[in-house]
């Protein structure tokens, strides 16, 4: 989600609400599990979106990128079922036909709605062998989501959480996007409040309280570089200014009086 200031309603689900969710984040789960199934030398991005959409279908899951509109003026709808963000892309990419090569790495995010309600994921996935430093990206991506996750448990405020999240980052070399953050969801994709993967002056003096209820998309997006990024010709794709390899995870996390729940886990996982 991109960064902007703005009113905020934060709007707390039920438990009843949260199971529902759970549903579509099932769906979005299987569809990610697929794509990545279909993630060898040779495959393309649109393959990969194939394998998405097939899912949606199967679940009459509704998809929530396909015609996004864009913020910006004159740009055309998202024209995928995904983003499909490739190497330096960091995010919002669109799927194409030119093949995967190995040491390639693709971040495929995706979401659903199915009964009026959201579920929104995202992997970053190594195309066969890849250098060590960027499967040092990829689990230090994905180990700031989980550290995030776990944190939900034990902290009052989200500016903790993303001060530990920033913390480890940095401390692996490596650099917050900051011009994309998280955000709340349920009947909608995009919900208050945005969620940053850093502490800044806005959180500082605008907090969040967490507290059962309150249901997140946590989506940190790592480069191996600069953090800075720009927008290319077709309006949508975003990559780091520097060209140098980004890498993208994101789980829907609700709060419950247990702790905090993934529910965009596999169907088979609770």
């Amino acid at each position: 989600m991109l960064q902007r200031a703005r009113p905020r309603m934060i709007k707390l689900k039920s438990p009843r609400e949260i199971q529902l969710m759970r549903e579509a984040g099932r769906v979005v789960a299987e569809a990610l599990a697929a794509a990545r199934e279909k993630a060898v030398p040779g495959a393309t991005t649109a393959d990969l979106e194939a394998c998405v959409a097939e899912v949606f279908r199967k679940h009459a899951a509704v998809p929530l990128f396909l015609d996004y509109p864009s913020p910006t003026k004159g740009v055309k709808p998202f024209p995928s079922v995904v983003c499909a963000s490739v190497n330096e892309q960091v995010v919002h990419g669109i799927p194409n036909r030119r093949p995967l090569k190995e040491g390639d790495i693709v971040s495929i995010d995706t979401g659903c709605k199915i009964n009026g309600w959201c579920g929104d994921a995202a992997i970053t996935l190594a195309i066969g062998k890849v250098r060590p430093e960027a499967e040092k990206l990829l689990t230090v991506t994905q180990q700031s989501l989980d550290l995030a996750i776990r944190a939900l448990g034990r902290c009052r405020l989200w500016s903790e959480v993303a001060g530990l999240m920033e913390q480890y980052v940095k401390s692996q070399g490596f650099a917050v996007i900051e011009k994309f953050v998280g955000h709340g969801i349920g009947r909608q994709m995009h919900e208050d409040p945005q969620v940053p993967n850093f502490v800044s002056k806005a959180l500082r003096k605008d907090d969040i309280k967490l507290e059962p209820g309150l249901v997140l998309a946590i989506e940190p997006m790592v480069a191996m570089g600069t953090k800075n990024v720009v927008v290319s010709g077709d309006g949508w794709t975003v990559a780091t200014k520097d060209g140098r390899l980004a890498a993208h995870f994101e789980h829907t996390v609700a709060l419950t009086p247990e702790g905090p729940r993934i529910l965009t886990l596999p169907p088979d996982q609770p």
